[in-house]
Order: C-alpha cells, then structure tokens, then sequence
C-alpha cells in the first residue's frame, strides 16, 4: 500500500523531471541528425541540418525549463525535494539563493549545459558551412551534460543524479531521526523538517555569485575550438578552421582566465589560508586547460602566418577540451576526497565522467589518426631567428608546466589506480618547480616581440634587444630593493623576466597608432597584463607577512597551537587597546546577523611624541559557527594604493544568550550591581572601558516614543565617555510626571555600558547616576591575524589589463573573419 505523505508538492519535479528527459532526447536527436548532414554529400539537402536545429532548440527550452523549475523551488524552500533541503535555507538572502543554485553537482552540470545551450545557438547563426560538424561536437557533449542530470536507473545501473530527486528517496529519513519511525510522523516529515542546511559558509560570498557561471562558460566554451577541430580534421578542411577558430580560442581563453581569477579574488576575500592561489587540486585542475589553450592560440597564430606547427596548433586545442573533461572528473567523481575545498562529494557518476572523456579523447585520437598522412605538416625546419620559432618554445614550454602539473596533481588518481598513498603537493613544492617556467614564458613573451615571422637579421634582433635589456636591468634593481626581494636569486630573476616582458610588449604599443602597431596592440597589452599579474603575484606572494605579532607565542584558548600559530596571533579584549607594531588595534563590537558575527577592529597609527592620531581605518572580519564545519572565518581587507592589510578571526568568546526585558527577567541581569555615585557637570568617573564625563543638563531632550505633557518635567544627562581617544556618547533620561519620578537608562552595547539617571538634588547641584557594566570574566574576546600583502594591486591590475588585450584580440579577429568573408 503506497504511503499518503502530507504537504509535498509534486508538480513541479515532475515537470522539471520532464524537461530533463527532454533536453537529453533532443540533445541525442541533435547529434544523430546533424551527423547524418556532416555526411550528407548532396549540399542542396538540408532536412537533417532542420532536425538538427529543432533538436537543439528543444533542448534549449528544456534546458530553460530546467532552471526556471529548480529555481523556483529553491526560492520557495520546497525541502520535500533533496537538492533544495541539502543546499538552502530560509535565511539565506535572494542573492546566495542564486548561489544554492549550482552549488550541489546537478546545479553546476545544469549551468554547464545551459551555457554551452547559448554557444551552440550562436553557433547555428554564425557558423555557417561549418555547422554541422561543429554542431555535431557540441550537441554529442550536451547529451553527455544532460545525461548527469537524469538520475534514472538502466540496466540496474544509475545514470546521473536528478535535482528533482525527493528528500525521502535521497536519504533513508527512518534511520536519520527515530522519529520518523512513528508511520505517522513519517508521513508528515514535513511538519518536523521545516528549513534546509544551507550554503555551505565558504561559498556565501558576492564572488560565488558570479565567479561559477563565469568558469562554467569558460569550461563550455572550450568545446568551440574543439569542434572546429574535429570538423576541420573530419572534412579535410585542414588550412580553412585557422581563422574562424582564433575568435573562439580568444574568446575562451579570456573567459576561463577570468574566471579563474575571480577564484582567486573569492579566495583571498573569503578564505582564511591568507592568500590568493594555494596551488589547490581544483585550482590546478582548471589552470591546466586554460594554459595549453594559451599555448595552442599562439602556434595557431604561428601557423596562420607560416604554414609551421600544424599538428602542435591541432593538438593543444584537442588536448584543451579533454582537459577540462578531466578537471570536471577530478572535481566531481569524489575522487580527490578532503584535499580540496572546492571538490563535491561522489554521487556515483565515476562511470559516466570517465566515459565522457574516453570519448572525446576517442574522437580526437580517431580523427588525427586517420588525417595522419594529409596533414599539412612542413618539413623545413623554422628559422632560430624567427618569432614562430619561439611561439613555439613557448607552447612546448607551457605544455612541460601543465604535465608537471597534472601528475604532481593526480596524486589521489594514482593512489586509487597503483593502490598507493602519496601525499599531497604543498604550495612551496608547486612555486619552486613552477617559478623557472614562470620566468621562461615571461622571457620568450618579450624578446619574441623583436622578432619577425620567418626570418630577422640577428644584428637587428640584438641592436633592437638591448635597449630593452638596460632599462629592464635598471628597473629590476630598483624594484627588488624597494620590496626587499633581493635576498631571493630566483624572486630577482622572474622580476626581472617580467619587467623586461613588459617593456617589451609596450614597445610595441608606441605603434598603435600605425597600421601594424594596431594590429599587435591586443596580444602586447595581454602580455602586459598577464607580466604584471606574475610579478604582482610575486612579490605580494613574497614580501607578505604577518604584522600581528605576538611576542609572548602564547594564546590562552585550549588547544590554539594546534589549529594555528600562537605567535602570529593577538588576543584582544572588547575595548582594551593593545599595540600591535606601529598599530594600536583595539576590538570595539560585534554584531550578529545569522548565520554570521562581524568583529570590529579598529586598528589606529599614533604619533607618540605628539599623541596625534595619524591614521585611523576598521575592518570587520566575520566568523560562523557552522555545525558541519565547525568556526567558518571570512577575512577583511583594507585596501591601500600599495598594499593590503588583511585580516580574519582565528578564535573568539562564545556568546551567550542574553536576558532582554520580559516578565520575570530584567535586561539589568546581564550586569554586575550597578555603581551609585552622585556627580556634578564636569566631574568624571572611571569605568572599566574609558572615562566617564558629564555634561551640562539638557532641559529640551528628544524623546521618540513618549508622550510629555506641558506639566510634566523632562530632563537628561549627557554623558561622554573617552575610550583611548575614540568618544562614546548617552543621554539618560529622568521624568516626573505628576507625584511620580520615572527614568529611562541608555546603554553603550560596544562598551557593556548601561547608565540610568536616577536622581536631581538641586541643592548640592548634583545628579544621582548609576553605573551598570557587564561583569569581567564575562567580557566579550577575540583572536585574529593580520598580514600585509605589499603590491597586491599589480595582480589584480594585471588581469585587467589582461582581460582587455584578449577583448582587442577578439575584436581583431572577428574583423578580420568578416573582412575574409
């Protein structure tokens, strides 16, 4: 007898149910029908290229659909569903809720579909005589992405996992909460399930807004020159896919590099390891593809303009794509386990990501196999003297960095295939091996601008170098001793290959204005940016240190050292300034908005001749206690023009919950017994935060939410309270209101601080005030560390800069595509 469960709303999982099954249909009609039209000989017959392009479009409404449903789920906590139970909760703000979305593996496969739907689009307009194949590529991984989301049993196996899937077939509810063993209270688990578990803390960041979708149209715009590949191979159209391919390799190698960096930008807001790349498997994962398509751009722009390093050009594109499948596989099969924070947990589709990049790496070996012997490979040897030739010392040295790389990366993959137990890589491992390729590129992508396509006198080539050489010496020297690199031989010579990199490029830029300089502009300013971004990297990377110093290496908190440096880290008491350096750091309040608190530091440069303050700026790191995750850090940051000061909270007091007024309680609970003490305007009193002053009565108070009469007298008592300097303010407020005295108290949350006027003894021209503050050992702490980052701003600059050379590029090309046309 099927069980009546109470509350669930079924319909839209159905439908969304629905538009999964029929994306992957129409996905799989797609690829058949714009097969058989790769085919088809006859060019007048265009009926498969009809159903292909329907296929694609119905897939595209589905794959609409497919959001539109989950979305409205999350946003509507329908938690009898799984996906909206395990990734949200009614807290969480419409913005993070966008974060929910593809924060679980069926979400993201869901964006990764929905973006590649938007390219395969633009494609069926734009591709023209190449579409068929290139449609053929791009809708066979689309049946792939969608497979993930079937979540259908075939043959006793499992095919993908379903965001519709419920609650109570995800999870055994009997065995999660005796409760439910009640059949009753099974029956209605949702009168007792009532929220989700929410985002998990890491990811609730603005940058987790808009850093995945950007990656995920990186990772799916990858499939573009992979098409255009296998088409090209496929039609024996070898020399024709060089020019409408640059647009697209352009244009994803600019995607996937900004998203990358918007990874780095949410590591460095978000995550406490205090830095902006960790060398992290993921991390790792995703630099690969984008670094060899790097690589493949410039040996296609090589061979564009000498017929050189076809098979190179062919395969770094090939390779690019299988990359990214296998940087998905990495990230989603489980597979990396505890050492990534950016991996998701297996929901057994090891099978399918294997599959998918079998395939395509079947494909790709197919194909140039079988072209092997009509490719159009030259045998003369490019000149050493020649840009080409260097276009591809740097593809080959880029290709050596990614393999190091991945293996040293792969270790989980080995462990699990070998049966071995190999530790993962640190973050000094991955710079010292990476830093001598790192200073390669950077060379290569200098003096290679002073070089011409096929052959340059060497007397030229080194009248023209040398200039660059000086200056770039010149301008090392200074830099490395003004950041204080100089005492590291490898920090001084990839400054000084980035310097001279940019100098290089930038020489090519004083032509811009002429017909050839225009056309180089875009390649000369992303090779700038990305100079700018290694040396930024560098020296940030390098120079940074911790300026909160604990001299004494002692943290009273059990068990602090294990979790992080005692003398790194400063305790500090709510409102008891303590130096820091040149700093006087001084924890004010702290506020809570749920799920997180946020401290308030004020750190403060005080002259101490004169006791003039000369700077004066506050950060607001927040921490989460998150029951999964336990204390959940999110760093602060005070941006200067030349350094960062960033800063997270490594431990604090737990706090307990206070007694507001309701029957039987008085918020006067959660103070010690108050001080009485009489005083008159000018006298000043001590309390445990600062010093207490009074101020001339105030005979016209405002008073909001009391109605005063014309016979009633109101008075209050401004108070001032010097805090090291930083002034606090209250104004009590004492009432008589016919034959009775009422007062009404103020209080200084930052400060512990409750104060209540209490009395007018107008013949000693005195006031009665009493003094609440809350007691001592129950007064509110914090432990942080702050480290400066000098020169940050040259990595985030970089990439802007970066980004822009790649949009000119794109530009260019597509003019040129057109011009062609």
């Amino acid at each position: 007898m099927d069980i009546q469960f109470i509350g669930e709303n079924l319909l839209p999982g159905k439908i969304g149910q629905f538009f999964i099954v029929l994306s992957f249909g129409a996905s799989l009609l797609s690829t058949i029908a714009y097969f058989f039209a790769t085919k088809n000989k006859n060019l007048e017959d265009k009926s498969w290229t009809r159903i292909g392009r329907i296929g694609f479009w119905v897939n595209a409404i589905s794959i609409i659909g497919i959001g539109a449903t989950l979305f409205y789920l999350i946003l509507n906590h329908y938690n009898e569903y799984n996906y909206v139970y395990s990734h949200s909760s009614k807290e969480l703000p419409v913005y993070y809720i966008v974060s929910a979305f593809w924060q679980g593996q069926e979400g993201s496969f869901w964006l990764w579909a929905l973006w590649q739907t938007v390219l395969g689009l633009i494609l069926i307009f734009r591709a023209k005589s190449w579409e068929n194949g290139v449609m053929t590529i791009v809708a066979l991984s689309q049946t792939f992405l969608t497979s993930m989301l079937l979540g259908v049993d075939i043959l006793g196996a499992r095919v993908g996992s379903s965001p519709f899937i419920l609650l109570r077939d995800a999870i055994d509810l009997k065995s999660m909460a005796p409760i439910f063993a009640d059949p009753e209270n099974y029956k209605n688990y949702l009168s007792f399930i009532t929220d989700g578990k929410g985002l998990n803390p890491l990811l609730q960041n603005y940058w987790m807004v808009i850093h995945p979708p950007t990656l995920f149209l990186g990772f799916a715009s990858m499939i573009v020159p992979f098409a255009y590949g296998i088409t090209a191979l496929w039609q024996k159209r070898y020399k024709d896919w060089v020019k409408p391919v640059l647009p697209w390799v352009s244009f994803a190698v600019m995607i996937l590099g900004t998203g990358i960096i918007m990874g780095s930008f949410w590591a460095y807001e978000a995550l406490n390891f205090g830095g902006f790349w960790a060398w992290d498997p993921v991390e790792n994962a995703s630099i690969i593809p984008w670094l060899t398509l790097i690589g493949g751009l410039h040996v296609i722009i090589a061979y564009k303009n000498t017929g050189h390093a076809y098979f190179t050009a062919m395969a770094l594109v090939l390779v690019s794509f299988i990359l990214v499948l296998y940087a998905s596989f990495l990230t989603r099969s489980g597979i990396l386990g505890e050492t990534s924070v950016h991996s998701f947990t297996d929901l057994g589709m090891f099978g399918q990501l294997v599959s998918y990049i079998v395939v395509f790496l079947s494909i790709a070996v197919f194909f140039v196999a079988l072209r092997w012997k009509e490719l159009p490979i030259t045998h003369k040897d490019e000149e050493t003297y020649s840009r080409e030739f260097w276009m591809f010392i740097g593809a080959l040295v880029v290709t050596v960095s990614c393999i190091h790389i991945i293996f040293a990366t792969s270790g989980p993959v080995f462990n699990k295939i070998f049966g071995t137990n190999s530790v993962p890589k640190d973050l000094k491992y991955y710079n010292q091996w990476q830093a001598p390729f790192a200073v390669l590129i950077a060379l290569i992508s200098g003096f290679s601008q002073f070089l011409k396509y096929k052959r340059t006198d060497p007397r030229k080539f080194y009248s023209s170098l040398i200039s660059s050489l000086v200056f770039s010496l010149v301008i090392t020297g200074a830099m490395v001793w003004i950041t204080g690199i100089y005492t590291n031989l490898m920090y001084i010579i990839l400054t000084f290959s980035c310097i001279f990199a940019i100098l290089a490029n930038a020489r090519l830029l004083t032509g811009v204005f002429t017909k050839k300089g225009s056309k180089l502009a875009g390649s000369a300013i992303a090779h700038i940016g990305f100079a700018l971004l290694l040396i930024g990297a560098l020296i940030a990377a390098a120079t940074s240190n911790p300026i909160s110093i604990n001299e004494t290496n002692f943290i009273p908190v059990k068990d602090f050292e294990k979790a992080a440096k005692p003398g790194e880290n400063i305790m500090l008491y709510k409102n008891e300034p303590k130096k820091m350096g040149k700093y006087t750091v001084t924890y004010v309040s702290d506020t809570t908005i749920q799920p997180n608190t946020y401290y308030k530091l004020n750190f403060r440069i005080i002259d101490e001749q004169t006791g003039k303050v000369k700077e004066d700026f506050s950060v607001n790191p927040s921490i989460q206690e998150n029951d999964r995750m336990g204390l959940i850090a999110s760093p602060d940051t005070k941006h200067y023009l030349l350094k960062d000061i960033y800063t997270h909270i490594t431990s604090a007091a737990q706090k307990k919950e206070e007694h507001a007024e309701h029957e039987g309680h008085t918020e006067e609970e959660n103070y010690k017994a108050p001080r009485i003490v009489t005083l008159k305007v000018g006298d000043t009193v001590h309390t445990s935060s600062g010093i207490l002053t009074v101020k001339a009565l105030n005979n016209k108070p405002v008073v909001r939410d009391l109605k005063i009469e014309k016979e009633d007298l109101a008075v209050s008592l401004p108070l001032e309270i010097n805090v090291s300097g930083k002034i606090y303010n209250a104004e009590p407020l004492f009432l008589i209101k016919g034959n009775n005295t009422f007062d009404f108290a103020r209080k200084i949350d930052e400060l512990g601080l409750r104060v209540r006027f209490t009395k007018i003894i107008p013949e000693e021209n005195k006031f009665e005030i009493q003094i609440f503050e809350k007691p001592q050992q129950a007064k509110d702490w914090v432990v942080f560390k702050s480290i400066e980052f000098p020169y940050i701003n040259l990595y985030w600059i970089g990439t802007i800069v970066m980004v822009i050379g790649f949009l000119m590029s794109i530009f260019r090309r597509k003019k040129e595509l057109k011009t062609d046309q």
